[in-house]
């Protein structure tokens, strides 16, 4: 088999492959012994008559043009392999020779994928939530422990927020009521922001009777829905007035109030702390793919997409939910559903081109050791031995992808260590008070 390798603007390249004819002759056998299997020859049992027999039965040509439809796959993919290319979408392949007598030759044009340099990712600056606890925030906590044993009282005045309305609510679109928006005489708290995008903008200023009707967005859906409302009682929140002895009475754990307060402040930069961890990943690989100067080749994005469509509804099935009950619930159009996994499609191509870059840039490569150790983990949680799992790898060519797979973890794991965070202010984020004991592994 002859290649021949020409680059093509827009990530391709031209494979031109010639299968010389004593090669070819091979796949004619292969071709001959696939018909034989569906041929009834007299004197033979199916599938072990002569091939002599079987051409002068059928010809050369339906042979020969089996024998091409095995012989281009074949082919193609070891030039894949001997050229190392790393294609993102099916080839377009165009027969130029071979078609009834001789060698057979083709030509293969592949998209492949994107390699970059990115300038920039030494210098990572990625955005997180700051970790420090405001006094506003302890302030936060503090009232809402208030508001949790405050006491009512009727008042004659307009609402006000934080006030405490009783409601009839109605809301319907296009005159059909919407679930769990028909309620009679609902407590509800002024400035919430549970029901709809203005829902309490109506509220605030409303005197007990009066009937508001108005149409707003419902929380969660895309549609606006329309709304008829009657107050029909307004209350005032009384807060416990907050002392050492109130906070003694009703947190048993604080004494004080300043014990009390240092230790929600506590309580919320651990929970802080730990919520960054869990996203730190997902937003340094969303920095870097923003450096990124190239779009995400759309044959990447609709191979990613197809799996997240796939993933998503067998998620769906395995709880019970069909894509229709689904739309529905979530007022979304299949084309909105579909958009917004692709949105997750194009930032994932981004990271993966990006995360490349960064590991060509660094020479970070999965040793033979890295491979094993993949190899021993894959082996353990399926319950069987590595060098099975290396065969399994070896025998679909997947060793490239597990290699990458590698490099791109320590890429990541490079940037967790180099990257500049700061939180919404600018501030600086210690990369170690962050990581922790974080030790990541290819």
């Amino acid at each position: 088999m002859k290649t021949t390798l020409e680059a093509l603007e827009g990530n391709k390249v031209k494979l031109s492959i010639e299968v010389e004819e004593t090669e070819f002759d091979r796949y004619l056998d292969g071709a001959f012994r696939k018909i034989s299997t569906q041929i009834r020859i007299p004197g033979f049992r199916q599938g072990k008559a002569p091939r002599k027999l079987i051409e002068a039965q059928i010809g050369l040509e339906a042979a020969r043009s089996q024998a091409i439809e095995d012989a281009i796959p074949a082919s193609l993919a070891l030039a894949v392999r001997e050229h190392d290319l790393d294609i993102i979408a099916t080839p377009e392949v165009k027969l130029t020779s071979g078609q009834e007598t001789g060698s057979v030759a083709f030509d293969a044009t592949c998209e492949v994928r994107p390699v970059v340099k990115i300038s920039g990712y030494k210098k990572l600056k990625v955005e997180m939530p700051s970790l420090v606890a405001s006094d506003e925030d302890i302030e936060e906590v503090v009232k809402y422990e208030r508001k949790r044993h405050a006491t009512l009282t009727d008042v004659e005045r307009p609402a006000q927020n934080d006030d405490q309305v009783t409601l009839d609510l109605s809301g319907s679109q296009n005159g059909v009521p919407l679930p769990g928006l028909n309620v009679e005489d609902w407590l509800y708290e002024v400035g919430r922001g549970w029901v709809a995008e203005d829902f309490d903008k109506h509220l605030v200023g409303a005197t007990a009777g009066q009937k508001l009707e108005f149409t707003s967005k419902p929380s969660g859906m895309s549609d606006d829905a329309d709304f008829v409302v009657t107050v029909k009682k307004i209350q005032e929140q009384v807060l416990p007035e907050l002392t050492d002895e109130w906070v003694a009475e009703h947190l048993a754990e604080h004494d004080t109030i300043d014990a009390w307060k240092t230790a929600v402040r506590g309580r919320i930069e651990v929970s802080r702390l730990n919520q960054v961890r869990n996203t730190v990943v997902e937003k340094t690989s969303a920095s870097l793919a923003g450096l990124l100067e190239i779009e995400a080749p759309e044959a990447m994005v609709q191979n990613d997409l197809r799996a997240r469509v796939q993933n998503t509804l067998k998620q769906f099935e395995a709880q019970g939910i069909s894509m229709e009950q689904w739309l529905s619930i979530t007022q979304q159009t299949a084309e909105q559903f579909v958009d917004a996994l692709k949105e997750q499609s194009v930032l994932a191509v981004k990271v993966d081109i990006a995360l490349r870059a960064v590991a060509a840039g660094e020479d970070l490569v999965a040793s033979d050791e890295d491979l094993e150790r993949q190899f021993e983990r894959i082996a353990a949680q399926l319950k069987k031995k590595p060098a099975a799992i290396r065969r399994s790898y070896e025998k679909n060519d997947a060793i490239v992808d597990l290699k990458a797979q590698i490099a791109k973890s320590k890429a990541i794991d490079w940037l967790l260590h180099n990257a500049e965070f700061v939180d919404d202010k600018g501030n600086p984020i210690d990369n170690e008070t962050i990581l922790g004991d974080h030790d990541q592994e290819p």
